[in-house]
């Protein structure tokens, strides 16, 4: 990597050895998320006399490309700003470690919360709407003058704050693109997560900003699955194929996380089932752009919110008129 890069982001060096106090020496304890490029830590560092809760990504030694990922995830981090991604703390390169160190996230990674009763339908919409909202912004936005292609969207690299608001992480293998050029492949390795990647790499042999949609869409599913995208020892190990096979068959009940069904409008059920269905469809042509995405989710969130606010007074009133 040329000096003059790792000139231009000096002031965001951390020693080492702050890092390993912040973490405990990466004990297991403070793990909040495996992910394919490495494992994330959450910690308390100590900066300007202060102690401030961060999380520290520490890439994986095996990577042969660890170099150009770390760098290019300081480099995205420093440009882009949204209030659902998260936010560059500093980073650390000392003896053979590469750690990216972020903005806390008090809640950890949505994959540790997929099979949590505790995370209700309206709140998993909303983490939902909340990161179609930072792909937007990476896929296009105008201020900018280039768009971003993620290419490790997973419920690893979602993380959330203390109020389940969602913040995206994992920029290591992201691609600049001019705005023109986004639906163009762009040459590349099939890379990412397990579970989540976009079948066409293979035949296309490379990416397009529908290889984010398709992630993003493993990701819907798994938010209303309550399980991960890939489960090593279950007949049906891939989420993808198997959440396709029941939406075309009518049969998604079946499969849908137990402690939300009796949450869930009607009306917010299908349009989500809907969105997540067409972000996995296995040609890339069949899939919505993410501004389409982000508005019907947000459609989906208002069903939902209209539904509560009718149900509860109506709960409240038989309450009353029972207890009178």
């Amino acid at each position: 990597m040329a000096s003059t890069t790792i000139t231009k982001f000096s002031h965001l060096q951390i020693p080492l050895e702050d890092v390993l106090n912040a973490t405990n020496n990466f004990h297991d304890d403070n793990i909040i998320g495996r992910g394919g490029l490495g494992i994330a830590y959450k910690g308390q560092l100590q900066r300007s006399g202060k102690l401030i809760k961060i999380v520290a990504l520490r890439l994986n030694r095996k990577q042969r490309e660890r170099d150009l990922e770390f760098w290019t995830e300081i480099s995205m981090l420093s440009d882009l700003k949204h209030t659902n991604l998260v936010s560059i703390i500093g980073f650390s390169d000392e003896k053979h470690e590469k750690i990216i160190v972020t903005t806390h996230a008090a809640k950890g990674s949505l994959q540790e919360h997929l099979n949590s009763p505790n995370l209700t339908w309206t709140q998993r919409l909303k983490i939902c709407v909340g990161v179609a909202r930072a792909l937007n912004y990476l896929h296009y936005d105008e201020g900018r003058g280039y768009g971003v292609i993620h290419l490790n969207v997973n419920s690893s690299t979602i993380l959330l704050d203390e109020n389940f608001e969602a913040k995206l992480s994992g920029f290591k293998v992201s691609i600049k693109q001019s705005l023109n050029r986004m639906d163009q492949v762009v040459l590349s390795e099939p890379i990412g997560t397990r579970g989540y990647m976009d079948p066409e790499i293979e035949k296309t042999k490379g990416v397009t900003q529908k290889s984010d949609i398709y992630s993003f869409g493993v990701v819907l599913f798994e938010i209303l699955c309550g399980r991960k995208a890939f489960v090593p020892k279950e007949t049906n190990r891939f989420l993808a194929p198997l959440a396709r096979n029941h939406y075309e068959k009518e049969t998604l009940q079946g499969i849908i996380y137990p402690d939300l069904r009796n949450h869930m409008s009607p009306g917010s059920l299908k349009k989500y089932s809907e969105v997540a269905y067409s972000c996995v469809k296995q040609e890339r042509g069949h899939r919505p752009r993410m501004v389409d995405i982000m508005y019907e989710l947000e459609k989906a969130l208002e069903f939902q919110l209209r539904h509560e606010n009718f149900v509860s007074p109506f709960c409240v009133i038989l309450v009353f008129f029972f207890h009178s």
